[in-house]
């Protein structure tokens, strides 16, 4: 019963300002805005690290495709093969491609660019970036109340970053130099080929928006002299990309299937490292900030020297002392972690919510924040907030214990 009612006591008492040493309030009062600060600047700073991975992340997967499908060495896959693959995989999606290198011309302005000979069909099923693009020429171009009229062969469809650097509209003629070589009577030149730009799409990438055009199977298969049933690789789209490469990989053994995350692997790497540094760094303002539970509570021991050696002497045990100090650095630096999970859910809900912080749309796809806070770093900013305020409290309700209450008494 004397545990019960004399811990509690003394823990509140001592949260009282002391008018006779308010630096020791000062310092308890720093200490719980320090790990509330901290607390709060880490949550929001690793929402905003999640949002920006995922949105990358979703963004990467879809113009490099879950799956790419590729022949070994110099061979091809044959539209057979596509059939049964469509066949054994019916819960997979996909779409055949065949892929050169080109220099797309207009005027003086030159651009290195990937053009890809895809089946527009397919294709939209698989990219919801090239579907959107898609669709808008449909409405754009045909009448819906006849029949879809199909694409011309030599349609093709390019970025946004592509269409403002060429400055291009809807059905301007765009001049794509290709590495396939024709000889004529004097020398050899390469394959020169104008195109009619049908729409854009905006992945919200400058790179891919700037260097991919998208036009149909038959012209690059004319231009590379492919016959029509042979592909470069195919597009695979999978709900569980990890899982279904580990099947494909066992079912087509002689071919190649690369992963979107294999193909950015150096990029996502690099992410990972910033995010776990940005979580040590900004995990030492808790740190910083439990010094001070650490300087208030030693403060408060010395001041309260003669009332500890008075409870030692009327019978308090030291695990009562300890625990008084220990509660006493554990409510100040969980109250802190409290108000500082209060104020970042407040941040991330006005971010969210309003305009506040407004992006280049051009740099990250967005003008929005993109804030995602996974519960695994949610709950590792816990143990680690946790921890640090455990290990502040310690010492100082150790040293407590430590007090020698017949020298304290004599000499004070």
């Amino acid at each position: 019963m004397k545990q019960k009612s004399i811990v509690p006591f003394l823990v509140f008492r001592y949260l009282r300002f002391n008018h006779s040493q308010p630096f020791i309030s000062i310092a308890a009062l720093l200490a719980f805005l320090g790990v509330s600060i901290g607390v709060m600047v880490l949550i929001v700073a690793m929402a905003l690290m999640n949002g920006f991975d995922k949105e990358f992340e979703r963004k990467l997967s879809i113009m490099n495709y879950p799956l790419t499908l590729l022949p070994n060495l110099s061979q091809k896959i044959s539209q057979k093969e596509l059939e049964q693959l469509e066949k054994d995989f019916p819960n997979l999606l996909f779409s055949p491609f065949v892929q050169t290198q080109a220099i797309a011309k207009n005027g003086q302005r030159m651009e290195g660019v990937m053009v890809f000979g895809i089946d527009f069909q397919r294709e939209s099923k698989l990219n919801p970036v090239f579907n959107e693009a898609y669709e808008a020429i449909k409405i754009s171009y045909f009448d819906t109340y006849e029949a879809q009229k199909e694409f011309d062969t030599f349609d093709a469809i390019i970025g946004h970053s592509l269409q403002n650097t060429f400055l291009l509209d809807n059905q301007s003629p765009l001049m794509l130099i290709f590495t396939q070589l024709n000889p004529n009577a004097i020398s050899i030149s390469p394959t020169m080929k104008r195109f009619e730009v049908a729409g854009t799409f905006n992945s919200g990438l400058v790179a891919y928006d700037k260097s991919f055009i998208y036009t149909s199977l038959e012209a690059l298969q004319i231009i590379k002299d492919l016959p029509s049933d042979l592909y470069d690789g195919i597009h695979i789209y999978s709900s569980d990309p990890h899982k279904d490469i580990l099947i494909l990989k066992q079912a087509i053994p002689h071919s190649r299937i690369v992963g979107w995350w294999e193909q950015n692997g150096n990029f996502f790497a690099a992410l990972a490292l910033e995010k776990r540094t940005l979580f040590i760094v900004l995990m030492l303002i808790i740190l910083v900030a439990s010094l001070n539970i650490i300087s208030s509570l030693l403060m408060t021991v010395m001041n309260r020297r003669r009332e500890i050696a008075l409870l030692l002497t009327m019978g308090a045990n030291a695990q009562e002392i300890k625990k008084i100090f220990l509660y006493l650095g554990n409510l100040i630096g969980i109250s802190g972690i409290i108000v500082g999970c209060i104020l970042a859910g407040i941040i991330l809900f006005l971010l969210s919510s309003f305009p506040i912080i407004s992006l280049p749309a051009d740099v990250y796809g967005s003008d929005k924040l993109p804030l995602e806070l996974s519960l695994i770093d949610f709950l590792m900013i816990l143990v680690g907030s946790f921890v640090i305020v455990f290990l502040s409290s310690y010492y100082p309700a150790k040293k407590a214990t430590q007090i020698n209450p017949l020298q304290v008494l004599r000499n004070e």
